[in-house]
């Protein structure tokens, strides 16, 4: 009982933060960066586009490999585990690399929980990866609902030493009022997962230690 309150309470915390930053699709991304055309767009004429990004001081080539692990019987997302599987998806985050994971192909499933998977459309190591729900799967294909995501890895310099521009877009097509209306809550638990997400990677990336978590949200630049 103390286990599942003190998860509750996470939980409910963690939800409060980013409803702070939901209704904004712009998180640590600038205006120019949301506004970029970018490979993957073509997929989806979305009626919402979220966008993340976020500097990591490591190069590409080091940055790409958790890109490429991604997917949840691989290395999972790297954020909030414990609030994953409380709604099923079975994740187990690795924080370490698996050569056994780093091969990709377009047309690969990009699972994100047992019965739900994207599809990878696109991938450039180093570069991008572009995943669609176009030929994925759903427990419930009633639901009139289409998506893209797009990681996307920029060469840049921090300090005069190289790093990584990492670029998150989230893509979102609603057939209904229903699903559009559902887009709603994807949007608050996407803001606080992602940014989750790009913090983890971020550290592991660049080969900094585990800290406390954060307790706040991103501000949108």
């Amino acid at each position: 009982m103390k286990y599942r309150t003190v998860v509750l309470a996470g939980a409910a915390i963690t939800l409060g933060s980013a409803a702070l930053v939901a209704r904004r699709s712009r998180v640590g991304a600038t205006e120019a960066e949301a506004a970029l055309p970018l490979p993957g767009d073509e997929l989806l004429e979305a009626v919402v586009q979220n966008d993340r990004a976020i500097t990591v001081p490591a190069p590409p080539e080091a940055v790409w490999p958790w890109i490429a692990q991604l997917g949840q019987h691989r290395a999972g997302f790297y954020s909030f585990e414990v609030l994953e599987n409380l709604i099923g998806c079975e994740i187990r985050n690795a924080d370490t690399i698996h050569p056994e994971w780093q091969n990709i192909d377009v047309g690969d499933p990009f699972p994100l929980a047992p019965e739900m998977s994207l599809r990878v459309a696109e991938v450039v190591p180093g570069e991008r990866l572009v995943v669609t729900s176009e030929g994925g799967t759903h427990p419930d294909p009633s639901i009139a609902f289409d998506a893209t995501w797009g990681f996307y890895l920029t060469a840049t310099t921090t300090d005069g030493r190289p790093a990584t521009r990492l670029h998150l877009r989230e893509r979102y097509w609603a057939g209904d009022r229903r699903t559009e209306r559902m887009l709603g809550a994807t949007s608050v638990m996407s803001a606080v997962m992602s940014w989750k997400m790009l913090r983890t990677i971020r550290r592991l990336a660049s080969g900094q230690r585990s800290s406390a978590p954060e307790s706040r949200p991103p501000h949108s630049q």
